[in-house]
């Protein structure tokens, strides 16, 4: 994965900065976005690795992809394609995204709790992680009844457990060592 991340980012920064130019960052995440899905198609997968020539699995592409892409997406592609990158699209969106919600200031926060958050708990835990990162916070809310009780937050690199099961693994492996 870390080859097509690789491989990926030159073309999200492009797409990004064009995005940014034309201040159209919502539509070039929604077209590159339809792209990635159409190329991880398992039909359209197997099509693209086919003996076609470029010109006709660009065309296909594009047709299948319609009116989702403007001229300045059918080209984004048509480049993708002469690089032979169109796998890479999946990698493309991701980065992408990472690149809109910096530009955004914003953070994804991944949450575990061991019961389901209630929508006030929600917006207050939002609001004290919007002031620790200095960023607007989305929450992804997940429950797992394994963790006993607190929460386990992640937003990229940053973790903070503070659960049960963490305290008690810590605990355990302070005794041990």
């Amino acid at each position: 994965m870390s080859e097509l991340t690789t491989v990926a980012r030159p073309y999200a920064k492009a797409a990004f900065d064009f995005a940014l130019e034309k201040g159209a960052i919502e539509k070039w995440h929604e077209m590159i976005a339809f792209a990635a899905a159409v190329a991880e198609d398992e039909v359209m997968s197997a099509f693209l690795s086919s003996a076609e020539t470029l010109e006709k699995k660009v065309d296909v592409f594009i047709n299948v992809c319609g009116e989702q892409l403007d001229q300045n997406g059918q080209n984004f592609v048509r480049l993708m394609a002469e690089n032979e990158r169109l796998k890479a699209l999946p990698a493309v969106v991701q980065l992408y995204a990472d690149l809109r919600a910096e530009y955004e200031k914003e953070v994804t926060v991944e949450v575990t709790a061991a019961t389901e958050l209630t929508q006030q708990q929600q917006d207050n835990l939002a609001q004290t992680l919007e002031k620790r990162f200095s960023r607007k916070v989305k929450l992804n809310c997940s429950v797992d009844a394994a963790i006993v009780s607190g929460l386990y937050i992640k937003a990229g690199d940053t973790v903070i457990d503070g659960t049960v099961r963490g305290k008690l693994e810590r605990l355990a492996h302070a005794l041990q060592s």
